[in-house]
């Protein structure tokens, strides 16, 4: 192990190029900044390409990058690209570098957590494939990749409602400004000149806002009038265009009451709610467009002459000769036709241990070659994958999700027909019982549309979700759609996925004693010199071994290195002769020339309060469920170790999701936690979900609830607070509905007018929250 001369990172010793670096770009920085320029750095690769980090011979496939160019609003082409084989900042500099000096580049930029290029340039300068291979010659792996598909109608959604907010808060706050010169002026003498000017004014601010600004209201209120339904948003329209139709026509008569600034005023608040409401749903867009991420790469196609040719997926053929590298994601279905290797299928089954390959064996897209170069002949490409069958299951159990009514709007749909009635009871009444004019009579309907415009009736939930969401959020778990603490709150089941949720999610050296300290060294000394999850593990139980070079890796089998007494191994139980025993976990072995074979044993250990956590569940009345795509063995023991009762190993995806509805048949409102892609479906399908932030990305996607740290705790305050919140919501119901039945009969009978119908709305409000808030201040016991 050495320090790179200029980051200073630690390097295995097999893994160091040139004089000492741990990559291309550390030595090009170094170069540079010594005064030696990037002509030394070409020039002494030039020489010696076998300081590349990719194999040549892995990356000759002929890759045309022009097909995935797209052109922006200024006329340049650009192109976004996945780098493969980026080690530190140092590969980044060296890549905008490069690309920054190159003529006709306008935009270069590299992200190295999500290893992304986004590259525009002038087309009449310069052209897709001759920047891509200056890339590619630097011993960058190239990749395209299109992430503008992803979230754009929700983007879109996003920026209409900050635009209208923006408006309606502008017109707010000015009109106001106005109202209160008004009121002012009642008690001051104002001239009925002034105060309509002050009334005309109002109304040049407020009709052109609200005419903008209430197009999402108004919109959303006419779908549903077309399908012959109610919402929420037909009373918030009706109210607001009635009030500014009323308080126009009042300033055109005279008239010394407008009502503009309570119209503009309730929109402006309202699209706060649903432009933060929007926000939320947009930082967890659909699952399934996540996923397509895995498989956005490009399959590299042998051709009947021995060439290779990069192309997407949807266009490879059956039958057709696939080349898969080390370490490269398979994006096709197919079996082995040539190699020995490794997959890493952990994101299909949940196993947390490779899995060995050979000529024949089946291997799926989304899946990872691990130790040695494959060629594989397809069975299925695009949408016949494994993958995409998943995404096909995640798209229908979303859909069915989607169907689930919050209960607000389950309240709206009798809430909102009876507010309009009993305003429209309201003006016949006056109009055709009592000597009042349309025009009075109008405004004691507008004063009942305003009184029971459904304000506190829509901050019920959302003001406790929002408290609610902050609390769980300070303790490290995140709220992600509106009705996932009203389905947490209903759920009497929990199903727990084993690997990564109920374990940390990484195997543990068990029988370090039995092995003894200088086999566990020598053992980890060729340990180094291999990425294998169980080699990882094996180091990290030996930090102080130190790395031995000339170690060989035979793919699938093992590490060997050949001394004058023979050969050491590490690796498969029978590559290095172990016995044929029956194993219940991960395991490795360790053969010295002339001496017995040693087992190296591991553990995926559980996480630190999961029997506690089961244990609560269960006394809470909750079923408590385990279900895995690990071996038989594995997952007896670790229901033996909780102390659950079901259980169900070697799980596919289908399996889990067919469970679930199993569940869900028979009753059960279930809670799925799980981290892999192989529990995505399963998170979808569930009637609540949650993941922990050591989930892939689709997965967290998937999930209603995200939760940090290592323990799973967090489960349990989920489950508590959102009850606790349900009863709040269910409070804050009946605290609206106690309101409108004081509130109601008074605006019917005349004696409240719009400007005190707004006061008062808004003191309901006001109650709602002070309740929602309580929510903050008690301590929340399991129930």
């Amino acid at each position: 192990m050495a320090g790179c001369l200029h980051c200073g990172q630690d390097t295995p010793a097999d893994k160091v190029i040139g004089d000492g670096f741990c990559c291309t770009g550390c030595e090009a920085a170094y170069n540079l900044i010594n005064g030696l320029g990037l002509g030394r750095y070409y020039e002494r690769r030039s020489v010696d390409p076998d300081t590349a980090p990719l194999k040549p011979d892995e990356d000759a496939a002929v890759i045309d990058y022009s097909a995935h160019v797209h052109q922006t609003k200024d006329g340049l082409s650009a192109l976004y690209l996945m780098v493969e084989g980026i080690h530190c900042a140092a590969c980044v500099w060296l890549i905008e570098t490069v690309l920054g000096r190159t003529p006709g580049v306008v935009k270069a930029r590299v992200n190295m957590t999500t290893r992304r290029l986004t590259l525009e340039w002038d087309p009449q300068l310069a052209e897709a494939n001759s920047l891509a291979a200056s890339i590619a010659q630097l011993g960058y792996r190239l990749v395209p990749f299109d992430p503008r598909m992803l979230g754009v109608e929700t983007q879109k959604e996003e920026k209409e409602l900050l635009r209208a907010m923006a408006v309606a808060g502008f017109a707010a706050g000015n009109v106001m400004l106005l109202s209160v010169s008004i009121w002012a002026g009642y008690t001051q003498g104002m001239l009925s000149v002034t105060r309509d000017m002050m009334h005309w004014l109002s109304a040049l601010i407020v009709l052109p806002a609200v005419a903008y600004a209430g197009v999402p209201f108004f919109r959303s209120a006419l779908s549903a009038l077309r399908n012959r339904r109610v919402n929420m948003d037909v009373p918030i329209s009706l109210a607001v265009i009635l009030a500014s139709a009323m308080s126009l026509f009042e300033t055109i008569n005279h008239g010394q009451h407008a009502y503009f600034d309570s119209a503009v005023t309730l929109l402006f608040f309202l699209l706060i709610g649903r432009y933060l409401d929007r926000r939320a749903r947009g930082r967890a867009r659909s699952a399934a467009e996540h996923m397509l991420a895995l498989n956005a790469g490009s399959a590299t196609v042998i051709d009947e002459a021995g060439e290779k040719h990069m192309v997407p997926p949807n266009q490879v053929p059956m039958g057709a000769t696939v080349f898969v590298a080390t370490g490269e994601r398979i994006t096709v279905d197919g079996r082995v036709s040539e190699g020995t290797s490794e997959t890493d299928t952990s994101l299909i089954t949940g196993e947390t241990i490779p899995q060995p390959v050979s000529v024949g064996s089946a291997v799926f897209a989304g899946t990872v070659n691990l130790s040695a170069p494959l060629k594989i002949q397809v069975t299925a490409a695009d949408e016949g994958t494994l993958l995409a069958e998943i995404v096909r299951m995640m798209e229908a159990a979303e859909q069915g999700r989607a169907k689930y009514v919050a209960l607000a709007d389950r309240v709206a749909r009798y809430y909102a027909p009876v507010v309009h009635g009993l305003a429209l009871i309201t003006f016949i009444g006056w109009v055709v019982f009592s000597d009042l004019g349309w025009q009075p009579s109008l405004l004691n309907a507008i004063a009942v549309l305003i009184i029971t415009c459904p304000c506190a009736l829509a901050l019920a939930v959302p003001v406790v979700q929002v408290i609610a969401s902050g609390r769980l959020m300070r303790q490290g778990i995140l709220i992600k759609t509106g009705t996932a603490l009203e389905r947490l709150a209903e759920s009497d089941w929990v199903v727990f996925d084993k690997t990564g949720t109920l374990t940390e999610g990484r195997p543990e050296l068990i029988n370090a004693d039995e092995i003894g300290p200088d086999i566990l060294a020598k053992a980890a000394g060729l340990a180094a010199a291999s990425k294998h999850p169980l080699a990882k593990a094996l180091v990290r139980a030996a930090p102080k071994a130190a790395p031995v070079a000339g170690v060989r890796e035979y793919p699938g089998q093992g590490l060997g290195l050949r001394t004058e007494a023979g050969e050491i191994r590490l690796g498969r139980r029978d590559w290095c002769g172990g016995p044929a025993v029956e194993t219940d976990g991960p395991e490795m072995w360790f053969a010295e020339p002339g001496k017995a074979p040693v087992q190296i044993r591991f553990e995926d250990r559980l996480r630190v309060d999961a029997p506690e956590v089961v244990a609560a569940l269960k006394a809470q009345g909750y079923g408590v469920e385990l279900l895995s795509g690990d071996r038989e063995a594995v997952v007896v023991k670790a229901a033996e170790g909780l102390g659950i009762e079901r259980f169900q190993a070697q799980c596919t995806p289908a399996d889990k999701r067919q469970r679930l509805e199993t569940l869900a048949n028979e009753g059960r409102k279930v809670v799925m936690v799980g981290d892999g892609l192989n529990d995505a479906p399963a998170l979808a399908a569930a009637h609540a979900s949650l993941s922990p932030s050591s989930a892939i990305d689709v997965s967290q996607t998937a999930a209603d609830v995200v939760f940090q740290g290592q323990k799973l705790s967090p489960v349990l305050e989920a489950l508590a607070v959102s009850k606790r919140a349900d009863r709040l919501v269910k409070q804050n119901f009946a605290l609206a509905f106690l309101y409108n039945s004081i509130t109601i009969p008074l605006a019917v009978a005349g004696m409240i007018t719009p400007l005190v119908a707004a006061v008062a709305m808004s003191s309901s409000s006001i109650v709602v929250i002070g309740n929602s808030l309580r929510l903050t201040r008690r301590r929340i016991k399991s129930e």
